[in-house]
């Protein structure tokens, strides 16, 4: 009898986020509903379109294509397969993804950067669940669960024009948000265990052991590129510290900014570590939610970037703060300015220079 398949074996962490994403994909899994997973890049969406079919009990395989990854003309082909001497080329029959996910699942990374032709097709092949090879006119019936992921706003692509709308609602039917890895900092140590053991097992080799220090540094770091950049930080601490612990020290200045470390360095800083044994304080590690930032949360950018856009960052997160006053304030421009301690005439003016819509008042 085969093992039973656990949520917990792909979604890891005990923060409140991944937890009630684990429960969600509980929930969805076993319906035959278009999922469209969205949330940043590198925050593993795939792993999220894995756990649905793992879980949903089709007996056909998981079929993945990048819609981003191939180019325009060669994507219809890839997704709904080709008639011989339909082009040049097309020397035989063959197959495409849609095909191939039959009674299984397809999953459609980066939807958001498929053409508005393809849209079309695709759309047809959702509703009625059959599709035409290229140079075909044959109709052919297939199976399929539908996985959708993207890193994008396709609500705003929609209103600009850039995404069908009519396919937009066909692919939402269940929206699945992936947080960021900031967004579940409390997970990064049981990310560190999971993933220090699957590279090590298939290269091989004995992982590094991150000590207390290098776990609250890892904990602290803003990690742009999600999940994804966290696996190579610790793909260079499998190449560089092979079965060595790592502090914060190696973090900083071998890992988050790659440099080779040089043996007496490092024997050098094991003598002075040796002397200073103080306790570290976790209670900022071991919280549910991410710490909100504070100015001297940017005292040591620049030992993880060497440059930062400062006008660019301080609008971001004046236009955060804004539609989160607004959102609070239910619309109301004067409860949100009280609520960001500015003038009513300020908010509107940066209101108007930032273009922020003011949301509905109840």
């Amino acid at each position: 009898m085969a093992e039973s398949t656990s949520v917990d074996e792909f979604i890891v962490g005990q923060s409140a986020a991944t937890k009630e994403l684990r429960r969600l994909v509980d929930i969805l899994a076993p319906a035959d509903s278009t999922v469209l997973i969205q949330g940043q890049t590198g925050s593993g969406k795939d792993v999220v379109a894995r756990a649905i079919h793992a879980l949903s009990g089709r007996k056909g395989p998981l079929i993945s294509i990048n819609c981003a990854a191939i180019p325009t003309e060669l994507l219809e082909s890839e997704l709904f397969g080709h008639e011989k001497g339909a082009f040049t080329g097309a020397e035989t029959d063959r197959k495409g993804r849609f095909e191939l996910a039959d009674e299984g699942t397809l999953f459609l990374d980066e939807i958001g950067d498929m053409n508005l032709s393809l849209q079309t097709k695709l759309l047809r092949a959702i509703e009625n669940r059959t599709i035409q090879r290229v140079g075909g006119s044959k109709d052919i019936e297939v199976n399929f669960r539908l996985i959708c992921a993207t890193h994008q706003n396709l609500q705003a692509h929609v209103d600009e024009g850039k995404f069908r709308a009519d396919l937009f609602f066909r692919i939402n039917v269940f929206p699945v948000q992936v947080p960021s890895l900031a967004e579940r900092s409390v997970d990064i140590p049981d990310l560190i265990d999971t993933i220090c053991a699957s590279i090590s097992e298939s290269q091989n080799s004995k992982p590094p052991l991150f000590d207390e220090t290098a776990l609250s540094e890892l904990s602290r770091y803003n990690w742009p590129g999600n999940v994804r950049e966290l696996r190579n930080v610790l793909e260079r601490a499998i190449v560089l510290f092979p079965q060595k612990e790592i502090t914060s020290k190696e973090v900083r200045e071998n890992l988050l900014r790659l440099k080779v470390p040089d043996e007496n360095e490092e024997l050098e800083a094991l003598w002075e570590e040796t002397g200073n044994l103080n306790s570290i304080d976790l209670d900022g590690l071991i919280s549910d939610k991410p710490p909100l930032p504070v100015p001297s949360s940017y005292q040591d950018w620049f030992s993880y970037f060497d440059t930062i856009d400062l006008r660019k960052h301080l609008q971001e997160v004046e236009i955060v703060l804004i539609e989160a006053a607004l959102r609070k304030k239910e619309g109301q421009i004067t409860g949100a300015a009280e609520a960001l301690k500015l003038r009513r005439t300020t908010l509107i003016e940066k209101m108007k220079k930032l273009m922020i819509e003011r949301p509905n008042a109840n």
